[in-house]
């Protein structure tokens, strides 16, 4: 195998997610990580004795939608919205969805899975994951709040990152990789618990080959360490 970082991948067939690992050397070094990702997950009563967990700090600004990596990214032209962990900020380098969920609570996939991607000054990569439940007739379809503004011949969107987020941010947190590959490790993961309700036509702009299924199928757990912290309303 000859390690190139454009090789073609998909989700169906010869270079499906069973053989990611076998069509380069870069794909194969990121799979020997064994805390893959995604995973089940299962709602309890028990929080987290942990004290310290995520905290977001975003703000309206400019993306742009590219097609790309077998989805629809959201890029923003500039780092400005942020996450803090452990006393660390990761800034949103990019949103793009999978259909239909990639991680599945109580044992139920849903309509689709959105992941906003995070780096720090090291690159190292901070995901979190939001799930909702297509609708037909109801649910957010952009214009959630005034400071929203989408463009999508001008592929120019102003936007607060946060319209796609519950407003009570309860997730689980555990180590995981990425989803697509190199599925490289060690990922921090935040999945909210709540479930979202969006309406289809978010998806039209966005028909075709980028609106096919496109989930990693689920991986071992591997005796891992998952937390679940409760949100509050603010």
């Amino acid at each position: 195998m000859k390690k190139n970082m454009d090789v073609e991948w998909g989700y169906s067939g010869e270079r499906g997610p069973e053989n990611w690992a076998s069509l380069c050397d870069w794909f194969a070094k990121g799979a020997e990580f064994s805390l893959q990702s995604p995973i089940p997950l299962v709602t309890c009563q028990e929080v987290s004795d942990v004290k310290e967990t995520i905290s977001f700090h975003y703000q309206c600004q400019k993306f742009t939608d590219k097609e790309f990596k077998n989805t629809i990214h959201l890029v923003p032209f500039d780092q400005i919205s942020y996450v803090e962990y452990q006393g660390e900020k990761f800034y949103l380098t990019d949103i793009h969805f999978h259909l239909p969920s990639e991680h599945i609570i109580n044992g139920k996939h849903e309509d689709i899975e959105f992941h906003f991607v995070h780096t720090n000054h090291r690159q190292e990569n901070l995901v979190v994951g939001v799930m909702y439940e297509l609708r037909s007739e109801d649910g957010w379809f952009y214009d959630r709040n005034h400071e929203e503004r989408w463009d999508l011949a001008a592929h120019e969107h102003w936007m607060n990152p946060d319209v796609f987020f519950p407003e009570k941010k309860s997730h689980y947190h555990y180590v995981g990789s990425l989803t697509t590959p190199p599925t490289a490790g060690p990922i921090q993961w935040f999945v909210m618990d709540q479930v979202g309700q969006l309406n289809q036509e978010f998806l039209t702009p966005f028909e075709g080959q980028y609106a096919q299924p496109n989930n990693r199928p689920l991986q071992a757990l591997n005796d891992r360490k998952i937390d679940y912290f409760e949100g509050s309303n603010t």
